[in-house]
């Protein structure tokens, strides 16, 4: 069995006669069997060209920085049908992850780390990708057509599809909101050739509210409904893999993997219920974790603490480089010891982040005589510059 776009193999025994409407109810009950919060069922047919015009803008304006892979097949991202011209209908699955208090808390200790929701748990696509084949199964047993699972790396727009299946709209904040579960579900996906029984979709109930908008640190949405990724802060910290650009760094404060801040203010989360399946369990070892620890991992320890969650994937110079920015926001002097090792780190993006960081920390003198010896043997450009700015503001 296939996922991220394969064919499901159908059973031998069934033939390629007319395939019957699957009614909603069965769905449910294995969605519920599988471990799944919430599902919902769409027609293709009935999901139109907006969505996939609205990608093709966020395309043409650059927004998307350098996650090249959303051009690279944007032509098969636009709607469905264009990846898989057969599908009929599609199914949205639904896991909540709803946390338990208030995840922006950290923020108010700038000498530990504030790491996303999404990211303090199992990574999702491990957990998902499984339930959704079980779901895709089933589905397939009863109606006989063919099934794909998508779990977020295929191209395939996730959050449309789930507004026409009735799980939620897109909020203001481009984000999935839930009148039940607020702003924290992940989605997986069932594309069939079968006729699924569609359920009704969602309309927008965000009204007047702009509290996503406004909460935004860097200012990312340069309107309502629309993102401008290369000014969030959960893809600096997480897709982008250069230098984090200087207009930014003081913003991001402590948040070193992603950036709840717009999903947690969202007022229909007062209507969550905290996640409890054991699956996605917070991780003891993300929650609120001291610069100074995280300041010391090499890349056996790295790999080893954060073995099965989505900050393995970032890999250890790009999470140096996020917790050395909070390091230089951090004011906290006692870190200088833990930061200045990081100048000779063998990765230029450590390197070059580390200079930032002291320049914050440590007085004007302190930076000329490091200089004096990290400076002097520096051969990459950009750490190059980085000491020029540490030492001429």
């Amino acid at each position: 069995m296939e996922s991220d776009g394969g064919v499901l193999a159908r059973p031998a025994a069934l033939t390629d006669a007319a395939t019957p409407v699957i009614q909603a109810d069965l769905i449910a009950r294995e969605a519920t069997v599988a471990g799944f919060t919430v599902v919902g069922s769409a027609a293709l047919a009935d999901l139109g060209d907006r969505a996939g015009e609205r990608f093709r803008a966020f395309l043409d304006l650059g927004r998307h920085g350098d996650m090249d892979w959303l051009e690279a097949k944007s032509d098969r991202r636009r709607h469905p049908n264009a990846m898989w011209a057969e599908a009929r209908s599609a199914i949205v699955l639904g896991l909540s992850y709803a946390p338990d208090d208030d995840p922006l808390r950290f923020l108010d200790e700038p000498s530990r780390a504030s790491i996303s929701v999404y990211a303090r748990r199992r990574d999702y696509h491990d957990v998902v990708k499984p339930r959704l084949k079980r779901v895709a199964r089933a589905l397939q047993a009863a109606s006989g057509g063919d099934v794909k699972v998508f779990v977020d790396t295929a191209p395939l727009m996730e959050k449309p599809l789930a507004a026409l299946a009735g799980i939620g709209w897109q909020g203001k904040h481009t984000n999935l909101v839930s009148r039940d579960h607020g702003s924290w579900l992940y989605l997986g996906v069932i594309l069939t050739t079968a006729e699924i029984a569609p359920d009704r979709a969602e309309a927008s109930h965000c009204g007047n509210c702009r509290r996503c908008l406004d909460a935004c640190p860097t200012n990312a949405f340069p309107a309502p409904y629309q993102l401008d990724a290369r000014r969030c802060i959960s893809y600096l910290t997480i897709e982008h893999k250069g230098p984090i650009p200087r207009e930014f760094r003081s913003a991001i404060g402590n948040r070193i993997y992603g950036c709840d801040d717009c999903l947690a203010v969202c007022p229909w989360n007062k209507f969550a219920v905290a996640a409890r399946d054991q699956q996605i369990a917070i991780r003891p070892e993300t929650v609120g974790p001291s610069l100074a620890d995280l300041l010391q991992l090499d890349d056996p320890t790295f790999r080893q603490r954060f073995a099965g969650t989505p900050i393995r994937r970032s890999g250890l110079a790009r999470f140096l480089r996020n917790t050395l920015i909070a390091a230089g926001n951090s004011g906290d002097e006692t870190l200088v010891p833990f930061v200045e090792p990081l100048l000779a780190h063998n990765e230029p993006l450590v390197r070059g982040a580390a200079v930032w960081a002291l320049s914050r920390l440590v007085p004007a003198e302190r930076m000329a005589a490091l200089a004096a010896t990290a400076r002097v043997s520096e051969t990459d450009a950009a750490v190059r510059e980085e000491w020029h700015e540490a030492l001429t503001a």
